[in-house]
């Protein structure tokens, strides 16, 4: 499956994924989620209306302390778990990144996100060296 930005993300009303690119995916059997970031959404309406922190974003930088695809590829998990596209309660493999491309590949049990805190990162499979 693929996870992408959610529509207005970087230009309100459209989304970023070409409809060409969207169609190619879902005709190789590839399901596409297009969706608010589990640990964005409305803590970062929060935070640019009001130039502060809040926990979601704090969550999110702490996780980047192992790198930006960690934190991509746990939020992703969970938002797969949360749209029903991956089974509950079984370890799956996510290959995330930045814009710059996916660098980064765990094993991890997803928890919804309501249960967040209860999502498992198994093993890194890999991640880039940071200099």
């Amino acid at each position: 499956m693929c996870v992408t930005y959610h529509a207005g993300f970087t230009v309100p009303g459209q989304t970023t994924m070409l409809p060409e690119t969207k169609r190619r995916l879902e005709e190789g059997g590839i399901k596409v989620l297009t969706a608010t970031h589990l640990l964005a959404g409305v803590d970062r309406a929060l935070k640019n209306k009001f130039n502060g922190i809040y926990p979601a974003e704090i969550i999110a930088y702490t996780l980047r302390i192992l790198g930006q695809g960690v934190k991509v590829g746990v939020e992703i998990a969970c938002m797969a778990l949360d749209a029903g596209l991956i089974p509950y309660g079984e370890d799956v493999i996510t290959i995330a990144g930045s814009g710059k491309g996916a660098d980064t590949a765990l094993v991890i049990r997803p928890a919804h996100s309501n249960y967040f805190f209860e999502t498992k990162i198994k093993e890194i499979i890999c991640k880039p060296r940071e200099i």
